[in-house]
């Protein structure tokens, strides 16, 4: 059957010496794999449309297995992030993040939603450490991760001095500090815009200016929530440190 779909290329690899075959997260259809023939040869009417990151419209004949991609419609490239080894470090993870944590074919017009935003302000060279840890925040829930984000997580109680506990499964107030040792002690700031990328939606985000102490508390406390729940060890995520670690030098 021939069905025509909105997508982005999350993941691209060869296959034999012209073919390739893409994985388009579809908005119509989750997750879609298919088969992109004579795409690696350079005059080929599928090379645009099956680079990574590409956004567009894919005819596609499907089958219970792998797809075949007849025809694509370039829409955007992205090509400031395919040219710009940041942009590209950023969007890698983020592709990555969602392709091992959603199944084929499982439609989410919302994720679909929320991957291309998050992809259009890296393109756009948006702050780059914040768009990625709201996508972060927001891809919780879709790995089955629900925080306690709106109020202390062991007494309910919603005013005062917050923490973060990984121990309480989110944010304990001042009074229950003491019930985790553990507790990441990060400033009021943190608290504020964790809070905020939970819960925002991302069409609406505005312009956010962050202090970098700030942005290391946020990916400080991410990353130690992803280590302890999530079950994912991305090579992208490894890189993406190691890039952190060399902003921070320079």
């Amino acid at each position: 059957m021939l069905q025509k779909c909105e997508g982005i290329v999350i993941r691209t690899h060869d296959y034999g010496e012209s073919n390739k075959i893409v994985n388009v997260y579809t908005r119509e259809f989750g997750k879609l794999g298919m088969m992109a023939r004579g795409a690696k040869k350079p005059k080929s009417r599928l090379s645009a449309v099956s680079q990574l990151f590409t956004y567009g419209y894919f005819l596609v004949q499907t089958s219970n297995g792998l797809g075949t991609l007849q025809q694509g419609e370039l829409v955007s490239s992205m090509r400031s992030i395919r040219e710009d080894i940041f942009q590209t470090a950023y969007a890698s993870y983020i592709v990555d993040l969602l392709d091992k944590a959603v199944e084929e074919r499982q439609p989410n017009p919302y994720l679909f939603e929320l991957l291309y935003q998050t992809l259009h302000y890296i393109n756009e060279n948006m702050d780059l450490d914040i768009i990625t840890n709201i996508f972060e925040m927001k891809m919780l829930n879709v790995l089955g991760l629900y925080p306690v984000m709106n109020q202390c997580a062991v007494c309910g109680n919603k005013n005062g001095k917050f923490a973060f506990s990984i121990r309480e499964n989110g944010l304990i107030c001042h009074q229950c500090f003491q019930k985790d040792p553990y507790l990441l002690p990060i400033s009021q700031s943190t608290v504020r815009l964790l809070r905020l990328f939970y819960y925002i939606d991302i069409q609406r985000l505005g312009t956010i200016s962050v202090k970098a102490e700030t942005k290391k508390e946020l990916r400080n406390t991410i990353s130690a929530y992803y280590e302890e729940f999530s079950g994912l060890h991305l090579k992208s995520k490894k890189f993406l440190d190691q890039i952190e670690k060399m902003k921070e030098i320079l």
